[in-house]
């Protein structure tokens, strides 16, 4: 005798709901790097090392990763599978699809450098500059786990847009040399933010379909990130010297974990949205956190000013309309 399940089954989510949930994910994504670059900005500034802010950030990162590891098997063999697949030939994945993590610690590095001269909105402008051009970029070429996306006319004038909105927001800020070469680090970390979101994509695919897979993509990250931070760590205190002593307000070392979460995530959500739209949904995160990040706690001098609202503004209606080719799909 059979018996039926009559209970009732819960109705498979459209492709325009997991766009929308992907969208609104890379916007919490994008809130994340900006609280991460206020918190990294200022230990640079207490250490007045750069390297050494990024190597703590994602040192403490690396460690709650493995943590993570030691207490879930799945995550394990996650990773084990990741391992497996690169030393095969016909695996999928090759060795150089991996070091997303190089990226990152760029990134760390400069926020830990220059967030605490030009503030946090001028280094997210600065960020979303080399994002938003990368991001379609990247897309186009396929690095992500969606294969090649094509240049549609709605994600061209999305990026446009973008960009548009970014010499917008910083055009009564970036008025000395000074400040300029200090926002094309930024710049460079925001064109490799965009290649490094792909890659995860695709080792968290490999390593499993499942929010596990992220996870395991984010440990590769951090290990890569930290060992060349060590590495770069090693030739800063040939040539500098050793930085000052860690400070002591607990606050400014959860960098790290931002930086977990949020490149765990970017790896789970890129296989849903692609590398585009998830660039253009955490620059609009980015933009609106750091609007409020200068105006209640700056980490400079450096007022909020019309330009820059009327920029995060406009970002936001470049978000809108580079990801109408993607929320239309049934």
């Amino acid at each position: 005798m059979t018996t039926t399940d009559t209970r009732p089954t819960r109705p498979a989510r459209s492709a325009q709901q997991h766009q929308l949930i992907g969208l609104s994910a890379a916007f919490g994504i994008g809130m994340l790097v900006a609280v991460q670059s206020r918190l990294n900005g200022e230990l640079g500034h207490r250490l007045d090392d750069g390297i050494a802010a990024a190597l703590v950030s994602f040192g403490s990162g690396l460690v709650l990763l493995l943590i993570g590891c030691a207490a879930v098997p799945r995550i394990r063999r996650s990773l084990a599978r990741v391992w497996q697949t690169i030393r095969s030939p016909s695996g999928g994945l090759r060795w150089w699809q991996c070091v997303g993590g190089l990226a990152g610690a760029f990134l760390v590095v400069t926020q830990s450098t220059t967030v605490a001269v030009i503030g946090v909105a001028v280094f997210t402008v600065a960020v979303v500059a080399g994002q938003a051009v990368s991001s379609l970029v990247v897309d186009r070429l396929g690095f992500g786990p969606a294969g090649p996306q094509p240049y549609t006319p709605l994600r061209v004038v999305g990026a446009v847009v973008a960009l548009v909105a970014v010499v917008l927001a910083v055009s009564d800020r970036l008025n000395h040399p000074s400040g300029l070469l200090l926002a094309l680090l930024p710049a460079l970390g925001g064109v490799g933010t965009a290649v490094q979101q792909a890659i995860n994509g695709r080792v968290a695919r490999t390593a499993s379909p499942d929010a596990y897979g992220a996870v395991a993509a984010g440990v590769v990250n951090f290990l890569i990130g930290t060992s060349a931070l060590v590495v770069a760590f090693a030739i800063d205190l040939l040539l500098r010297g050793t930085p000052n002593s860690l400070p002591s307000d607990p606050w400014l070392y959860f960098g790290g974990a931002c930086g977990v979460i949020f490149i765990s995530a970017a790896a789970s959500v890129v296989r849903v949205v692609g590398v585009f739209v998830l660039g253009l949904g955490t620059i609009a995160g980015q933009l609106i956190a750091s609007l409020f990040i200068d105006l209640f706690v700056p980490a400079s001098d450096q007022e909020v000013t019309l330009p820059v609202v009327a920029g995060t503004v406009l970002a936001l209606v470049a978000v809108v309309v580079a990801s109408l080719p993607n929320l239309r799909k049934n």
